[in-house]
């Protein structure tokens, strides 16, 4: 099974709190293998008033929490009864699993928050191969020839007309093979 990205219910206001509890549910019951990042969408938008520059942090969809799992029953039981949780979006209820969000759904609210599905970190070297998921490459597939953690780009090499070349891309226009 993939990992995936759902949609969390929260009660409005209480994202915070359900990401810190359960944070610390994956970590006292050991399912770093099933439930991999929790996230609050968030945007920074600056606002002048009087004359002043001030970043505000906006949350993007409030009572809503992202998580990254792979979705198995104990996963799911574990997600749906954290404190302040109330529920899966796209889940008819009656136990029905929920359905993830698309691909391109999570990589644009990600790539809003500067921030992809690929977690570099741990998922990406040089030297791996990737699929172009995004922008004029789409469909195409090469190997990673240099990261720049801090502006979120890969520079890849693929084969276009039979000669090696360098295209630069963000991260959220890739996905692992």
């Amino acid at each position: 099974m993939d990992k995936q990205w759902y949609v969390v219910n929260t009660y409005s206001g209480h994202e915070e709190k359900v990401k810190e509890k359960l944070e610390a549910k994956i970590e006292s019951m050991g399912m770093q293998d099933y439930i991999f990042r929790v996230i609050i969408p968030e945007t920074t938008e600056v606002e002048v008033k009087d004359g002043v520059k001030k970043e505000k942090v906006k949350k993007m969809f409030p009572g809503y929490v992202l998580v990254e799992m792979i979705m198995t029953d104990e996963a799911w039981y574990i997600v749906r009864n954290t404190p302040g949780v109330t529920g899966f979006i796209g889940s008819s209820g009656k136990g029905a699993k929920p359905t993830p969000l698309l691909p391109q759904e999570i990589d644009r609210i990600l790539a809003n928050m500067g921030m992809s599905r690929v977690n570099i970190e741990e998922d990406l070297k040089v030297g791996d191969t990737v699929n172009i998921i995004d922008g004029p490459f789409n469909g195409m597939s090469g190997k990673v020839d240099n990261i720049d953690l801090e502006n979120n780009r890969l520079n890849i090499i693929i084969d276009l007309f039979g000669q090696e070349t360098n295209v630069d891309v963000e991260l959220y226009q890739v996905s692992k093979n």
